[in-house]
């Protein structure tokens, strides 16, 4: 442009020649015209000079940009763990917002919100594929309710100070699986989400019932249990059942709704995620006085023995489906089924905190201090959410490579 407008200017007037002297500085008649020639000059000169600028300007922020998408997308992939461990440090670096939260009920809240949710993406093809395999789903509920609670045996064995902490951990293992995590995890590993929610209702439904005989049996040793059956039944079916209900309902009434749900599921995982961290976040703040108090030699060791427990019921349901896939059928048997696989291993090994704490409740101290029983349980219940979370991720990108090759 600084080119044209130099010709333009540049061109001399119809009524005559002028010469103009090299290096003249008066201002003559044509003066003004010799003026504009030496502004069009500096104005070329002006462009010609910001040009390097303007490049520089930006390929610097082309870099910035190259820098964040990896970022970003590390982000996005790995957005529950990030989500979950996020959630600890803000209970261990600032409990009082924790302590509120749970002051006005926001877990619950939470809970009916990831209920919610999947209610909402929940198609009724689902449904009819959890029915068809109710083998897994019945398998499933026995490892819960009946095989799991055998290894509070093993972990009673173990000799700690404070001996809270192994009895709590025992108590942990006889309890029903995750309200929320197990069929969050369960939808972000594109699993079937509706057998995982079948187990996850029917299990705590059942572990109402279960439960006091569990612990009585391996935990005290025929002393009778009382927990609040009535309380924790109307709990479960209102921040559960009914958000389910809710969800699937409005679902079916707006189609408008459901194709949008449906277009952005990913929006949606992530929604449930970050209820779901809301879930550390405030069990960590409530309990950040009493970790405090232990020696973090003797935490550590609860915390490893958490990990344990939750490798243990991983590698054992993981065995017992691929001998049931085995011996029904082999690959074509439902058990081979990834999306149902996937289902009952991240249910069927979890162990939900909130009913443990209300069975604890109602002991009245007779296994010891509430507080130092519920603490390892807490580091247990947020480490088998963030280790199954990058498993999920682990069977994603192992997903989207064979996806990538297939395409190849």
């Amino acid at each position: 442009m600084a080119g044209t407008l130099q010709a333009l200017i540049l061109s001399p007037p119809l009524t005559g020649t002028t010469s103009f002297p090299s290096r003249n500085l008066h201002f003559r008649p044509n003066s003004s015209l010799h003026y504009r020639v030496n502004s069009g000059r500096s104005i070329s000169r002006l462009i010609r000079c910001c040009r390097p600028s303007e490049q520089f300007d930006g390929s610097s922020a082309e870099n910035r940009l190259n820098w964040a998408k990896p970022l970003a997308t590390f982000a996005s992939n790995n957005f529950l763990p990030l989500a979950l461990i996020g959630g600890v440090a803000l209970g261990l670096a600032n409990p009082s917002l924790g302590c509120l939260a749970d002051r006005y009920y926001l877990s619950k809240f939470s809970t009916f919100g990831i209920f919610i949710v999947s209610g909402l993406t929940l198609r009724s093809e689902a449904i009819g594929a959890a029915a068809e395999a109710w083998p897994v789903g019945t398998f499933g509920l026995c490892s819960i309710l009946l095989f799991t609670p055998y290894f509070s045996r093993l972990i009673l064995q173990i000799q700690l100070q404070p001996q809270e902490f192994v009895t709590g951990l025992a108590i942990f293992s006889c309890m029903p699986t995750t309200l929320s995590s197990g069929v969050a995890l369960t939808q972000l590993a594109g699993g079937n989400s509706a057998l995982a929610l079948a187990m996850t209702v029917i299990s705590n439904m059942l572990g109402i019932l279960i439960i006091p005989f569990s612990v009585s049996k391996f935990i005290a040793d025929g002393v009778g249990v009382s927990v609040p059956t009535g309380q924790l039944f109307r709990s479960l079916v209102l921040t559960l059942l009914i958000p389910l209900i809710l969800g699937k309902i409005l679902r079916e009434s707006f189609e408008d709704l459901a194709a949008f749900v449906d277009q952005n599921r990913k929006l949606f995982s992530k929604i449930s995620a970050l209820l779901l961290g809301l879930v550390p976040w405030i069990q960590v703040s409530r309990s950040r006085s009493l970790l405090l108090m232990v020696k973090p030699e003797v935490f550590i060791v609860a915390i490893g023995m958490g990990i344990i427990l939750h490798l243990i019921l991983l590698a054992f349901n993981t065995v017992a489906v691929k001998s049931l896939s085995a011996v029904s059928g082999g690959s074509q048997s439902v058990f081979s089924k990834k999306e149902n696989f996937d289902a009952v291993l991240l249910v069927a090994s979890q162990k939900t905190l909130p009913v443990m704490v209300a069975v604890v409740e109602q002991l009245g101290g007779a296994f010891g201090e509430s507080g130092l029983l519920v603490l390892p349980c807490v580091a247990a219940h947020i480490l088998q959410i963030i280790m199954d979370s990058f498993l999920v991720n682990f069977w994603l990108r192992k997903d989207l490579s064979s996806n990538s090759v297939k395409a190849a």
